[in-house]
């Protein structure tokens, strides 16, 4: 629901724009400010989960968004802002509240996959907004469309209340949050060697992701003269193949070849996936560009439960949630750099296949990396 939450304006922002008379092309800033809002609040996480515990503190994120959403209701620039602002600091604590949730419940041999299934959470919510919103907006407007989003994030909130007495139960009401505890998850993770590879990896990962599915569409439609439905549909097949992705590397993470593995392998999917879509032509067989955007799809998109699972496996003990707070600070600096750097190079170069082909070399940045990192580990072994 937070994910819905977040695309919802997004899904309706031509609608909006026309509303309050500005450009749709200011939703690149809502999303920047919603992901330095969700970057804040993933570096208190740690903090505000030991002390309110992990369900509180995903209620709070759902009425959080469900309060940013009512705020973007008011056809105000300062206001949208505002709700900007309260849309990613719900939407930042909640996957440390459920690494710290999952990594007191599940076996390690587990661990990827049960990750993996959490995170399908994320596309799952974008599919719903793009599915669902569009719909609500013809029946009830853009305004009633988002007071209808809040209205299920509050239902959840509520929802999820019979689980707090059992799973909360170790939580600390006597524990701090302070200034000091932005710092605190950033000094964790830069004292672990595994947890500062997984931090980078997925700073170059999100960046990877974030830029595939924001740019996708116009460079199906711009460069590749494909019409907007068919541009959307094939949006919708990579998103599929994100979902599915999350699971089935999960389970070859636990069963075969494990976390650092894994994520090299998807590293190199990237790669692929990158030049490939650089490669595309409006004459392309149809079944070849599905194929393409999948496994694009299923390793730009899928590979988040994999390096959760890794993070909370690596974390010292009782400190997943701290440790997740600490590299998703990465993970979210990558989502709020990777379009606008996406798009500049795009500008420049005058064809989005620019981009595509500097996302190849993030990925291969990212693999190097990992390489590197497991071959150090082997040799200390």
């Amino acid at each position: 629901m937070v994910s819905m939450a977040l695309l919802t304006l997004p899904v309706m922002a031509p609608v909006v724009a026309e509303a309050l008379q500005v450009s749709p092309a200011l939703v690149g800033m809502y999303v920047s400010i919603t992901y330095a809002g969700a970057m804040t609040a993933s570096l208190l996480g740690g903090a505000t989960v030991r002390r309110l515990g992990a369900i509180r503190v995903s209620q709070w994120g759902l009425l959080l968004c469900a309060i940013g959403l009512l705020l973007c209701m008011v056809p105000w620039l300062p206001a949208m802002v505002l709700g900007a602002v309260c849309i990613g600091l719900g939407y930042g604590p909640i996957t440390p509240a459920s690494s710290h949730l999952l990594a007191r419940t599940t076996p390690k041999d587990q661990m990827s996959l049960v990750f993996s299934i959490k995170q399908t959470g994320v596309p799952v919510g974008s599919m719903l907004a793009g599915a669902v919103v569009p719909s609500l907006l013809l029946l009830v407007g853009w305004q009633l469309s988002m007071t209808a989003v809040a209205a299920v994030c509050v239902v959840c909130a509520l929802v999820s209340q019979p689980l707090r007495r059992e799973l909360d139960e170790d939580r600390d009401a006597g524990h701090r949050v302070h200034l000091g505890s932005l710092i605190q998850p950033i000094r964790l993770v830069l004292a672990h060697k595994a947890l500062t590879t997984m931090a980078a990896c997925s700073f170059m990962f999100s960046m990877v992701q974030m830029s595939l599915t924001t740019y996708l569409v116009t460079y199906l439609h711009d460069d590749l003269r494909f019409g907007l439905v068919l541009a959307g549909l094939l949006l919708s097949v990579t998103q599929m193949g994100g979902i599915g992705g999350r699971i089935l590397w999960g389970f070859v993470a636990d069963r075969w070849l494990g976390a650092r593995r894994m994520l090299f392998v998807l590293a190199g999917l990237m790669v692929g996936g990158a030049l490939s879509t650089a490669l595309l032509s409006d004459d392309a067989p149809r079944l070849w560009m599905i194929l393409v955007l999948v496994v694009f799809g299923a390793s730009a998109i899928g590979w988040n439960g994999v390096y959760l699972a890794e993070v909370a496996r690596r974390a010292p003990e009782g400190m997943a949630s701290l440790a997740t707070g600490g590299t998703l600070a990465f993970t979210f600096l990558g989502v709020v750099l990777g379009p606008p750097v996406f798009g500049l190079l795009s500008t420049v170069f005058g064809t989005y296949r620019a981009g595509f082909l500097a996302l190849m070399g993030v990925a291969t940045c990212s693999a190097l990396v990992l390489w590197w990192s497991q071959r150090r580990q082997t040799a200390t072994a």
